[in-house]
């Protein structure tokens, strides 16, 4: 698991307008919070921020106003919806050895058995537990030869030592779907019929 170090600085300045100013200057505004303490309201650099969460899960090391290191890994992120620029970051303060719940990409791997089946992906992401520091970047799972039917559980993928499941052991996380191919050449079909026809 990475870990990136950021500078942050507290910030005093509240609501739309501060906001604003802030990232005017290519920052990010954002809450730290956990451990029962009060919430601390940062300003963080934009573009490290936006390279650092491209990792899921990522552990950000934070050099606060160069007086406190905390350890924290990101709980919300909102970005703009047309541009996709970082608007606010909720980081959720955690401590070496601590355990925390989090959602690990499952990423599939392998080609699944001949005849057109489709993986649908039920879960994106797994919920598990995992000591903060060593929180898995994402989790592969194999589907080879796999028919149409088949399911692969939450019981069924391989944790990493540490890592445990936060959901339910037969939860579906992917499936295997049959292909549709006839029945959708065939309405096409009567689609260009009726348009003949008018």
């Amino acid at each position: 698991m990475s870990e990136v170090k950021l500078t942050a600085e507290t910030r005093s300045e509240f609501g739309k307008g501060a906001a604003r100013r802030i990232r005017r200057d290519n920052k990010v505004p954002g809450v730290l919070y956990g451990h029962g303490s009060d919430p601390l309201h940062l300003t963080l650099p934009g573009h490290e921020l936006l390279l650092a969460l491209r990792t899921p899960n990522v552990l950000i090391s934070l050099d606060i106003d160069g007086k406190s290191n905390e350890l924290a890994i990101p709980k919300s992120v909102q970005r703009d919806p047309l541009k996709g620029f970082l608007e606010h970051v909720d980081l959720l303060l955690v401590k070496r050895g601590e355990k925390v719940n989090v959602e690990v990409p499952v990423h599939a791997e392998g080609e699944l058995a001949p005849g057109g089946n489709l993986l649908e992906h039920v879960l994106n992401a797994l919920p598990v537990e995992a000591e903060a520091t060593h929180i898995p970047e994402a989790l592969t799972v194999s589907v080879e030869g796999l028919e149409a039917g088949a399911s692969v559980l939450a019981k069924d993928i391989t944790l990493p030592s540490g890592v445990s499941l936060a959901v339910e052991e037969d939860a579906v996380v992917l499936q295997v779907l049959q292909a549709q191919v006839e029945e959708a050449v065939e309405g096409e079909e009567t689609e260009g019929e009726e348009v003949a026809e008018a």
